[in-house]
């Protein structure tokens, strides 16, 4: 049986040609990265523009004080294999188990200072760009701070998410309230919104490369400036006084000017896993990469009818094999090194073991693998109550149990006329986080709420560590060389979002576009990343253009099943080559009015 074939109409065409494609969650940063290839620039330096635009545009969705995964492949006669951009900054010296534990508390908060990793975004991009790119830094920041100091027109979702905060902003952090609210006043969708203070940060990076004598030293000056300058000194200051966290109390950071000084972004390799004649390529288990490949891998031992999450038969076997993966991630996944558990994760004999799990029934149960001398971390199993969801400020508000989208993250990918390809995630730090540091025009972020305060754990909160994120970026390669970059905003649903994409493009035939505008859907039987770490058994929530014989399949092999917005699930976007005709497309996601994809 093959798929449910594609729409003969789609939102939007997939985009084709052959010069370069940029593709993003705001149609401004997809421009900038447009403009940067059109003005010579390579795909790198479009990437980077356009991410630092992102902290500007999408500050509900990311900052400067966060973090970011990407991953990469060169396209010149060295390209080699993928590789990832590491972006993610460990937890500080003075965050251990037992300060938490001293502070009256049993999780890491979802929002307050106490929760900050070391900002990673802002080096991981300035390194990506001084090693692969071709521009000067001022040049690729100047979109950035044009935006910041003139001005750009303010997203509804922005101005929503800051109505949401309000009371919290007016209460609790004035420095946010003065930013984000002048004259005490929520700005409304369209309004020209300015953060000069970031223009400064900004320009000061430029600054102190200005009399470097190359474009590397000025790059590297600009690092040095971010880690050891104003943005190390004045965030650490401010948030060592105490303030409100999401648990309800007041706490001080403990994040230090040392703190930002020992971090370096960096790279490494990916770790891949094949599925229908591909290789599909992530970051290691420090994210939640290797559950996607652990989940194709457990799908491409079933017929193409198992993996059409337009029938019940397809959705459920998606989902049953998204919460096998997903439970393995919570058991062994953290920053303690692969040390051979991809490997074994990947295992023919492991992954024939998992697929022998999947039944007729949805499992009510939260069921990691037994893997060879390893023991499964066993977290709390926390059910929603409802109690702590409506908690202003906290955790990463993806999509909440009714199913309505909210902001959480935000994504860009970039291929160029030269065969360079590169996908980011970029998150944390969005303006609902902590407080804003009022010299930087920004807050820190909250990663550290992924750890847990308990030794037993593989993504226990540990000094010098760092949380498993959820930022998860993918490359598909065929033969070695990659054919395409993808990712989505969405916390625990970005592997569960790309899955379907990726089983409609690579086994049901479905262009880009397609694949991204076919309605999806997600488990929420899995342990939440982020505070206050719940547990739904059974839940699915699916957008209600699935045909309601799927929904009710699924209800009657016993799932929960909760029906969202007709387009309310996903944020993807992907960039591609397509190596037979020598041609690049880009696509990207409807849902929200704002994603958008742009080439020649």
């Amino acid at each position: 049986m093959s798929f449910t074939p594609p729409p003969a109409f789609t939102t939007r065409p997939t985009l084709e040609g052959t010069f370069g494609m940029a593709a993003s969650t705001h149609a401004t940063a997809t421009a900038v990265a447009q403009s940067v290839l059109e003005r010579g620039g390579n795909a790198f330096d479009a990437v980077v523009a356009g991410g630092f635009v992102l902290h500007v545009v999408e500050p509900h969705l990311n900052g400067p004080g966060g973090d970011l995964v990407g991953i990469f492949q060169r396209g010149d006669a060295d390209a080699g294999a993928p590789t990832v951009l590491m972006g993610q900054g460990p937890a500080p010296a003075g965050a251990s188990i037992p300060h938490l534990r001293g502070e009256g508390l049993d999780l890491v908060p979802g929002a307050g200072g106490l929760a900050a990793a070391v900002p990673g975004a802002v080096d991981a991009w300035l390194l990506l760009l001084r090693d692969h790119g071709t521009w000067e830094v001022g040049d690729v920041l100047a979109y950035a701070i044009g935006y910041a100091r003139d001005g750009h027109p303010l997203l509804a979702a922005v101005s929503a998410t800051i109505e949401r905060v309000s009371g919290l902003f007016r209460d609790a952090w004035p420095s946010s309230a003065e930013l984000w609210m002048p004259e005490g006043v929520v700005p409304a969708a369209g309004d020209l919104v300015r953060n000069p203070a970031y223009a400064t940060v900004l320009e000061g990076l430029v600054a102190a490369g200005s009399a470097a004598p190359d474009r590397r030293g000025r790059i590297d000056a600009a690092r040095r400036e971010w880690k050891t300058g104003l943005v190390a000194q004045a965030a650490s200051a401010f948030l060592a006084t105490p303030h409100r966290h999401s648990s309800g109390t007041d706490h001080a950071g403990v994040i230090t000017p040392a703190d930002f000084a020992g971090f370096d972004a960096g790279y490494e390799p990916a770790v891949s896993a094949r599925f229908r004649g591909h290789t599909v390529a992530k970051a290691g288990p420090w994210t939640q990469g290797p559950a996607l490949l652990e989940a194709l891998r457990i799908l491409d031992g079933f017929d193409d009818d198992a993996l059409d999450p337009a029938t019940a038969h397809g959705a459920h076997t998606i989902v049953e094999a998204l919460k096998l993966a997903l439970a393995d991630r919570d058991a062994y996944f953290g920053d303690d090194g692969d040390d051979g558990l991809v490997a074994a994760l990947l295992s023919e004999d492991y992954i024939a073991s998992r697929r022998r799990q999947i039944g007729d029934r949805a499992s009510h149960e939260w069921r990691p693998g037994t893997l060879p001398g390893r023991h499964p971390f066993r977290p709390p199993l926390r059910t929603d109550t409802g109690e702590t969801a409506a908690v202003a400020g906290a955790g990463e508000p993806t999509v909440a149990r009714s199913g309505q989208t909210r902001g959480d993250t935000c994504h860009i990918d970039v291929v160029d006329r030269w065969g360079n390809i590169v996908a980011v995630t970029p998150s944390g730090g969005w303006l609902q986080s902590s407080p804003t540091v009022p010299e930087l025009g920004f807050c820190l972020g909250t990663r550290l709420q992924m750890t847990w305060l308990d030794e037993q754990s593989p993504s226990a909160l540990r000094p010098g560590r760092r949380p498993r994120t959820t930022l998860t970026p993918t490359l598909v390669l065929r033969d070695g060389a990659a054919v395409m970059a993808c990712g989505t905003p969405g916390g625990d649903q970005q592997e569960q979002w790309q899955l379907p994409m990726l089983a409609r493009m690579l086994a049901g035939g479905y262009s880009a576009q397609q694949a991204i505008d076919a309605p999806t859907l997600h488990t929420t039987a899995l342990i939440d990343s982020f505070w206050p770490r719940t547990w739904t058994p059974a839940g699915v929530i699916a957008e209600d253009r699935l045909e309601d014989d799927v929904l009710a399949g699924l209800a009657e092999r016993g799932h929960d099943v909760t029906r969202s917005g007709p387009w309310a699930l996903g944020r993807l976007s992907g960039v591609g080559i397509d190596r037979s005709r020598g041609v690049l497309w880009a696509a990207a996601n409807p849902r929200g009015m704002q994603g958008y994809a742009a080439g020649r």
